[in-house]
């Protein structure tokens, strides 16, 4: 990645540590010499103060005194020399005394500040205090000399040890140690940056996942930390979307739904109204005609009165019969109809129907035909049952021709029994067997006029027939037409 966390943080702590160690570069080359000699300073006053206390206690010759004074000699690489007023030496440690005690003569009764190798640090009441140049040796000193409080004089000197090499060493092994810890410790905040970046990394990836409607990613780290947090929150983010999404999913589905349904429903009203509208049309306008016919008195004889008002009343009649196996298809297609359902004799109720119907048949000239059969009991609508059983037994005697048969079997079937009426005559004609269930459709329509047919009886059948969930159907025949529906027995 362009702008990685790892990288970053690798670059930040790799310049903290740069700059910790220029920092620490510039601080040695600028004030160690300086405390250095700061520090040099300090040894020789504690020198001093010991020595100085000794002469006033009278233990300048004492054992501990001694051991006191050659650790402090020791630690700390300090040369003295103490005279007393007649020039005697009472404490020295170096051979060369003549050359220390010239020195410390030298020291007060010459001028050593106008000389270019002498330079004065400090001065106070008994002491002074200078770096100094030997000559001799081009060795640098510092020097403490004066007076005690008994009269005594002394004289104090520490070597400075090359100062400015000691420097020089002190930051090449700082450059050296600094170059191997910022190299040593860029690795190790590399793979500490990387295990830190890993669940964060993992997250961008799940929550990338989440973008594209994925959410079987899970976060599964179990550490405490913010990130483990953050990745609970993201995996309860997940599960909120993916319910939330599949609650908008299921609503869009339904009204999609609705959509389409509100859109089919229009389509049948429309439908409907123009069905009913066309259907209406021919008996209104006998009915007006007729009527119009009476009250003009077109024909003044009894019998044409009679035969006029017996076709606005036969015609009415079929008016009110349409009309109400309209409103029955309209409320089994619009789902108002609630289907009850019940188990019952389906053979009583065919044989019922057919001993009520025998006079029409009769006057028809019509044979009926059923086989007695046993009692079989079914799981349906028994009033849709009727209704469909009517509806083909109806279509059955209003087309019946040639032998005039019709012929109505009960076959049972696994878990089913098939209800079907057959009846001789003229076959439905191929291209018409698709269309004979759609509402107001008629092969012979001047038949169905002459009957008083509406062509609804079959889109009754088959709205019946969808809201139990059965099969129905029809079969042609050369010598006639078998109307069928099928019914559970369990």
């Amino acid at each position: 990645m362009k702008y990685s966390i790892k990288k970053q943080f690798g670059m930040i702590f790799i310049g903290l540590m740069s700059a910790t160690i220029l920092l620490c570069w510039f601080i040695n080359s600028t004030f160690l010499g300086r405390y250095y000699i700061e520090n040099k300073k300090q040894v020789l006053k504690n020198a001093y103060t010991t020595v100085n206390r000794a002469f006033s206690a009278g233990k300048i010759l004492t054992e501990e005194f001694d051991i006191q004074l050659q650790k402090l000699i020791e630690k700390y690489n300090i040369s003295l020399i103490v005279l007393d007023t007649d020039s005697q030496m009472l404490i020295t440690s170096r051979n060369d005394q003549e050359t220390m005690s010239k020195r410390l003569w030298d020291n007060f009764f010459h001028d050593f500040e106008s000389e270019d190798e002498t330079v004065i640090l400090e001065k106070g009441e008994n002491y002074t205090i200078q770096r100094i140049m030997d000559p001799r040796t081009k060795t640098e000193y510092i020097e403490m000399w004066g007076m005690f409080d008994n009269g005594n004089i002394y004289l104090f000197r520490t070597a400075l040890e090359g100062i400015r090499d000691s420097v020089a060493i002190a930051n090449r092994f700082l450059a050296y140690v600094g170059i191997a810890a910022v190299i040593i410790s860029a690795a190790v905040i590399l793979i500490v940056a990387g295990k830190v970046t890993e669940p964060i990394l993992e997250l961008a990836e799940i929550s990338e996942r989440m973008a594209g409607l994925d959410f079987e990613a899970k976060y599964c780290g179990n550490s405490r930390t913010e990130i483990a947090l953050l990745g609970h929150n993201i995996n309860e983010l997940s599960n909120t979307l993916e319910k939330t999404i599949c609650e908008l999913k299921t609503a869009n589905n339904e009204l999609q739904k609705d959509i389409e349904k509100k859109n089919e429903i229009d389509g049948m009203r429309k439908e409907f109204l123009s069905n009913v509208s066309h259907e209406l049309k021919t008996p209104i306008a006998l009915i007006q005609g007729y009527a119009e016919g009476l009250k003009e008195g077109i024909s003044d004889d009894a019998e044409s009165r009679e035969f006029y008002c017996d076709v606005i009343v036969d015609e009415a009649s079929k008016m009110n019969n349409m009309v109400k196996k309209l409103l029955t298809l309209n409320q089994l297609e619009f789902g108002n109809d609630v289907v009850a359902m019940e188990r019952f004799d389906i053979a009583a109720l065919v044989s019922n129907y057919i001993q009520s119907a025998e006079i029409l048949a009769k006057q028809k000239g019509i044979r009926v035909r059923l086989e007695e059969t046993a009692p079989v009991y079914v799981w349906a609508d028994e009033f849709k049952t009727e209704e469909v059983f009517t509806n083909y037994f109806s279509n059955a005697i209003n087309h019946a021709s040639g032998q005039k048969v019709i012929d109505v079997k009960l076959t049972k079937m696994e878990h089913k029994v098939r209800v079907s009426v057959f009846n001789t005559g003229e076959p439905i004609p191929e291209e018409s067997l698709p269309h004979i269930w759609e509402k107001f459709y008629k092969v012979d329509k001047a038949r169905t006029r002459e009957y008083g047919g509406s062509g609804v009886g079959l889109s009754i059948v088959k709205a019946i027939m969808e809201s139990m969930n059965q099969d129905y159907g029809v079969i042609n025949y050369d010598n006639g037409v078998e109307f069928w529906f099928e019914l559970e027995t369990n």
